[in-house]
């Protein structure tokens, strides 16, 4: 099992900036790729920013230039850095890993932090 922790959400004005962490504990060497997701209420679940198995990472268009994902592997930890927010980034942001079992690909989720940015 793999658990994700988030942390870092909160309330910000247009054009600010906040850092979201993720903490992942458990089987973290069963652990191939971390990422972050977010979901506005009623619409589905989109792809902000995720490493590839590879290392490399993938953005959004819509966050491209603006965001920034990293890590800290011996604090098992992926890290979002959101710039020049817009209200159209508000949403409950979810971490993301995805893990091989037995050769069987496992998907993990945080429990979502909110970010709220007003206009």
């Amino acid at each position: 099992q793999v658990q994700l922790v988030e942390s870092g959400g909160g309330l910000v004005q247009a054009g600010g900036s906040l850092r979201l962490s993720c903490a992942a504990s458990g089987s973290i060497f069963s652990i191939r790729a971390m990422g972050w997701y977010r979901q506005v209420p009623g619409k589905q679940r989109d792809l902000v920013a995720h490493f590839t198995s590879a290392g490399s990472p993938n953005y959004a268009h819509s966050v491209k230039g603006r965001f920034t994902i990293s890590r800290d592997s011996a604090k098992n930890t992926v890290y979002l850095q959101m710039n020049s927010l817009k209200p159209d980034d508000t949403a409950v942001y979810y971490c993301h890993a995805f893990s091989l079992h037995t050769d069987r690909v496992v998907d993990y989720w945080g429990q979502g932090t909110q970010v709220t940015v007003s206009s």
